[in-house]
């Protein structure tokens, strides 16, 4: 049986939900079907996995992503082992960059293969970080949960296509509710500056319609308005539903640049209930 993500998530830094157990309980409450513990690092994650599973009744906590060269695939697999007891715990994997895990990365879709091959986990609870075509037919054929980064609903539509139906494609998504355009754009180009170094998602946008002007000074007006979903919560839902309209199964969300998120996911939870 497939994990059950509900229709929206909620994607955080893994760093971010230690000691959180009362605030994903709430989220819980609110309506998010799942946790996302974003940029997991290693299988030391699986602390806080325990730790927000034992808050929570229903709500699934899925890593997103824990990195296939810095975590073995031994270690994925005892931590799993040890959540068997749930069927709330998705596990996350992903290639990750060159640019954060240096000369190691090589041939980063063979060693995706391999590394799947060593896990002992059901595919049903298997996640995988997709971008470009390949990769996501790879989820598709290995996985349960095909989840893109830093996409747009046009793109979410293109996965769609190419992953086909027997796989739950989870989208994320980043959102600053922020009504005026200066200070919203200032914060997604903050949030984005990290990502803009990095190729694999820099090729991603332009084989999607965007140009190489659009990467240049932080990130053109476009680029940020694509990537960024800002505005009153009016305008940041109504985004949301675009990913499932273009075929989401999920949409992760993820605030950023708010001084007080939890109380911005109120907000969101409030204005995405069908």
């Amino acid at each position: 049986m497939t994990v059950e993500l509900g229709r929206y998530g909620v994607w955080g830094p893994a760093a971010q939900w230690v000691g959180r157990g009362e605030d994903a309980a709430e989220l819980e409450a609110l309506g998010f079907g799942a946790l996302w513990l974003g940029g997991s690092p290693d299988g030391s994650v699986m602390t806080t996995v325990s730790a927000l599973l034992d808050a929570t009744e229903k709500i699934t906590v899925a890593t997103g992503i824990m990195n296939v060269w810095t975590t073995p695939a031994a270690e994925v697999n005892e931590g799993y082992r040890a959540l068997a007891w749930t069927d709330r715990f998705l596990v996350g994997i992903g290639a990750g960059h060159r640019e954060t895990v240096g000369e190691v990365y090589h041939s980063p879709y063979q060693k995706l293969v391999h590394y799947l091959d060593e896990l002992d986990v059901p595919r049903d609870r298997l996640a995988l970080a997709a971008l470009g075509p390949r990769v996501l037919r790879l989820a598709a054929a290995r996985t349960s949960v095909a989840h893109p980064y830093l996409v747009t609903p046009e793109y979410t539509a293109r996965a769609r296509e190419t992953v086909g139906a027997g796989v739950l494609l989870a989208p994320e998504q980043h959102v600053v509710l922020e009504e005026d355009a200066s200070r919203a754009r200032e914060l997604g180009r903050k949030a984005l500056e990290f990502y803009l170094g990095l190729p694999n998602y820099t090729q991603n946008w332009l084989r999607h319609g965007f140009g190489e002007e659009d990467l240049v000074g932080g990130g053109s007006d476009r680029l940020v308005d694509a990537l960024v979903a800002w505005g009153p919560v009016e305008r940041v839902a109504r985004r949301l539903r675009e990913h499932h309209q273009a075929g989401a199964d999920h949409v992760a969300v993820q605030v950023v640049g708010a001084t007080d998120a939890q109380q911005a996911l109120r907000e969101i939870a409030a204005a995405i209930q069908d």
